[in-house]
């Protein structure tokens, strides 16, 4: 087989022969389950930490929803660069370089006492983990095949699920022992462990050659304005406005539901730790069928993006369970409905990532992808604060989870009628 090329510019290349015929890339998707769980513990640390911080420093549900935002507010308009950079100068070093630069923030951040200072911390987490998304997209595009997407997508998802769960039981457990700060400092540190195993695995995949004239034209991808163009198209514009609505409510749960079982469904800390836990153990699970099944109906012959967007919908649906479980009255009644309603996402979650490779070029995987994840983050950024400053001023949560239920109807009329073609350079 010859070279596969991922990057043009830069001379960046990819040497793996017979590569989707080896093992050895199931190796690549071990490392790239990893990276999303480090990367996810790391994002939600501030999450399971929020209550403990919030007591210490004196913050209100406002304010720690404006905290809780910040990642989003440059991590969102850094989509679209990270991916540019991803299909310009390749997935390997572009990831372990923000890998690491996250990594020390996180550290950082419990280092610090000020709102202002955890503010910035935050931002430039988000800064860094922005190429997560587009370098992880781009690398199922390279070395896997379309039948193949479903379920590695999935897979790494699954890794985004268990960072948090994990970090949900591990910070339940060490909050009640030691100082929220200590909390940052371990869970920064420790995710460096990464970082080689990535870069030797990698470096024989993709290296850089002598001369960077020695890359085919045919294979360029898109200059940064290129890039920008893209959101004209009808179907980027559809995936930029659907996966908002989606990653707006994946970060209601993600920011607001270990606070929320603490302080409306008055669990302990430990009972929070568990039950923040438990649903996205089951979206984890369900997001690896949810892939797979996907997968063998596209290898039965049914037409992939039909049958991408059929997912999609029936989890965002299904997710809308989200509304009753915020005005039940029975708090075990409300987690099961919050589990049902997350596990609907996990149904949806692998098809929205896949379903961005199936209408995008090969060459412009990445972009397509930061133009999606940017729509998901503008969600991200408004999620954390809006129901922050709905339980602020009305007492409760409820209102703020009905308001995830119009989003994500809204998101499903998206989905279906405006991703119906391909997204290519100069359309």
């Amino acid at each position: 087989m010859a070279p596969i090329e991922t990057a043009a510019a830069k001379g960046v290349r990819l040497t793996p022969p017979a590569l989707k015929e080896s093992p050895k890339r199931w190796g690549l998707m071990i490392l790239l389950v990893t990276a999303m769980l480090f990367c996810y513990a790391q994002r939600n640390a501030l999450s399971v930490a929020s209550k403990s911080m919030s007591d210490d420093l004196g913050f209100n549900p406002a304010k720690t929803g404006v905290l809780l935002s910040s990642f989003f507010w440059v991590y969102a308009f850094m989509q679209i660069p990270s991916g540019w950079l991803v299909d310009r100068f390749g997935v390997r070093r572009t990831y372990a370089f923000s890998f690491i630069f996250w990594s020390f923030m996180s550290v950082l951040t419990g280092l610090t006492n000020g709102l202002a200072t955890l503010i910035l911390l935050r931002v430039l987490l988000g800064t860094g983990q922005a190429v997560a998304f587009p370098a992880s997209s781009r690398a199922v595009a390279n070395w896997f095949q379309e039948s193949e997407r479903g379920l590695v997508t999935g897979l790494y998802l699954a890794g985004v699920r268990f960072g948090g769960a994990l970090i949900s039981i591990f910070g339940g457990w060490f909050l009640t022992r030691y100082d929220w700060r200590w909390f940052f400092v371990v869970v920064g540190a420790v995710s460096l462990v990464w970082v080689a195993p990535w870069m030797r695995f990698l470096k024989k995949w993709e290296e850089k050659p002598a001369e960077p004239a020695q890359t085919p034209t045919g294979q360029q991808g898109a200059s940064f304005m290129e890039s920008l163009a893209l959101l004209k198209n009808r179907s980027a514009m559809g995936l930029f406005l659907g996966f908002f609505a989606y990653n707006y409510v994946w970060n209601v749960f993600q920011n607001w539901l270990p606070n929320y079982l603490e302080t409306e469904r008055k669990f302990t800390k430990y009972e929070m730790g568990i039950l923040n836990a438990m649903p996205l153990v089951a979206m984890s699970v369900i997001i690896v069928i949810s892939g797979a099944l996907s997968d063998w109906l596209i290898r039965r012959g049914y037409e992939e993006k039909r049958v991408r967007k059929i997912f999609i919908a029936t989890g965002m649906l299904i997710c809308c369970l989200i509304v009753p479980a915020g005005f039940v009255e029975d708090r075990m009644t409300a987690v099961w409905l919050l589990t049902i309603s997350l596990s609907g996402l996990g149904i949806a979650s692998p098809n929205t990532w896949t379903l961005t490779q199936a209408v995008s070029s090969k060459k412009i995987v990445g972009t397509v992808s930061g133009i999606q994840n940017f729509g998901g983050n503008v969600g991200a950024i408004l999620a954390p604060m809006l129901t922050g400053f709905i339980a602020h001023f009305t007492g409760s949560f409820a209102l703020a989870l009905a308001l995830c239920g119009i989003i994500l109807v809204a998101g499903v009329i998206v989905y279906w009628l405006l991703v119906d073609g391909k997204v290519e350079i100069g359309e």
